[in-house]
């Protein structure tokens, strides 16, 4: 596909922002982490013109990040609403280690009032550090490119 970048589809970066690198697409996906799942919603919530809400939902979904599903409301006609994959849900800590770096190197005068927490504890989350394959934390300047 690699439609956004024509690229490698070797390169893993490359292949997510085929998914994920349109315009709107990472806040749809901020937003059905926080539960939204309708359209009307995501429209409301975001001001999304109804044309490019459709596309990129279509999009998300095509690229296994969401998916539709059907629901009828007591007296109803039937409807569809967005919900979080397992892929979907993964980019969690990709959500949080983008606002952090944001937080980081482009703060707002105006912080957000929203934490991300552990529901049981209630304890606030931040993005975990690097680690090797066995867990071991490693400093970014030892980290390498192999075999590019």
């Amino acid at each position: 596909m690699l439609g956004i970048l024509g690229g490698d589809e070797r390169c893993p970066i490359a292949r997510s922002l085929d998914v994920l690198g349109e315009k709107w697409s990472l806040m749809l996906v901020r937003d059905a982490m926080l539960g939204v799942t309708r359209f009307s919603d995501f429209r409301e919530r975001l001001g999304i013109p109804r044309e490019v809400l459709t596309a990129r939902l279509g999009s998300l979904v095509e690229g296994g990040v969401l998916e539709r599903v059907s629901y009828k409301p007591d007296g109803g006609r039937s409807r569809e609403e967005y919900v979080l994959t397992d892929a979907g849900r993964d980019l969690a800590p990709v959500l949080l280690a983008l606002g952090a770096w944001a937080d980081r190197h482009h703060p707002s005068a105006r912080p957000s009032d929203l934490a991300i927490v552990d529901r049981e504890t209630d304890e606030v989350v931040v993005p975990a550090a690097v680690v090797a394959a066995t867990g071991r934390p490693v400093p970014l300047d030892r980290l390498a490119v192999r075999g590019v």
